[in-house]
């Protein structure tokens, strides 16, 4: 595989030169922070103390720096949210389009089905996403709350998949509706659930519990043990006949049952050579009048 070395060394250089820039602004602000915001158009006190926190890149492009750097800077960032923007509508459309609509919905749908699905699957998307824009406490609630049902919920299906040969869908299933039981009994600030379930050092401060145990950690590995677990009950009753094989939705039976070997490869072609030695050992017969 050729490598552009050219370009590799501009981009090498390019992200130094950011980083550089960045810690030199670091230092710089912290040394003159009070003396910079006095001397600005936008005067005292700072973003932080008027309740501006989440506008601070804005704010200092626009009072810090010449009117042609904060177009640039502004432009810089408007840029790089519509690439994330335009990545999670066409990848939020794809999916439900391949896995749900094609697959599940309609699976003999055409490829001008398809296209018409994904369009009006970005519409949706984008006005949902959107909405959330709306709310009171910030999105980065949504970011967060991601974080946890990935680490509690999908990492334990995607290990058990990768590394457990027992693991099937009635598993995965258990495995998700337990995470998410662990997801509500835990407690969520951001959702405003209080702890049901107290673990060892989990203390009430005022007039609040606070869990100190790593309660994620044991969520997760409590999700990891259900689908192994259930995996396990439902191979062994689907494939013991202890449950009747019209009810086996995710086919363990067939997943598990014995597949007949067939001659491939090297085998082929000596099945192939014998077929011709037993013609040419055939005694010829006399062709001659």
């Amino acid at each position: 595989m050729a490598v552009n070395v050219p370009g590799v060394i501009v981009m090498v250089v390019f992200y130094l030169l950011v980083l550089g820039t960045g810690i030199w602004a670091s230092f710089k602000s912290k040394r003159k922070q009070k003396r910079n915001w006095n001397q600005t158009t936008y005067g005292s006190p700072s973003p932080y103390k008027r309740g501006e926190g989440s506008l601070t890149a804005p704010i200092a492009l626009q009072h810090l720096t010449p009117t042609f750097i904060s177009i640039i800077g502004i432009g810089c960032i408007a840029a790089a949210v519509m690439s994330s923007a335009d990545s999670v509508l066409l990848s939020a459309s794809s999916v439900f389009t391949n896995n749900i609509y094609k697959n599940i919905l309609r699976p003999k749908a055409s490829n001008q089905d398809c296209q018409w699905v994904v369009r009006a699957s970005v519409v949706v998307v984008g006005v949902v996403g959107t909405s959330l824009t709306m709310v009171k406490k910030s999105v980065l609630i949504f970011w967060f709350l991601c974080t946890e049902v990935s680490y509690i919920i999908v990492f334990p299906e995607l290990f058990c998949v990768l590394f457990f040969n027992i693991s099937n869908g009635y598993g995965a299933l258990m495995g998700i509706l337990v995470g998410l039981l662990f997801i509500l009994l835990i407690g969520n600030p951001i959702l405003g659930l209080a702890p049901v379930l107290h673990f060892p050092g989990c203390t009430l401060e005022d007039g609040v519990y606070v869990q100190y145990a790593p309660v994620k950690t044991i969520s997760m590995l409590s999700t990891i043990a259900a689908i192994l677990l259930f995996s396990y009950l439902a191979s062994v009753l689907f494939n013991k006949g202890v449950l009747p094989e019209k009810w086996d939705v995710f086919k363990v039976k067939a997943q598990h049952s014995p597949v007949p070997l067939s001659p491939v490869g090297g085998a082929i072609e000596e099945e192939e050579n014998e077929e011709m030695n037993r013609n040419v050992s055939q005694p010829m017969k006399n062709t001659t009048y």
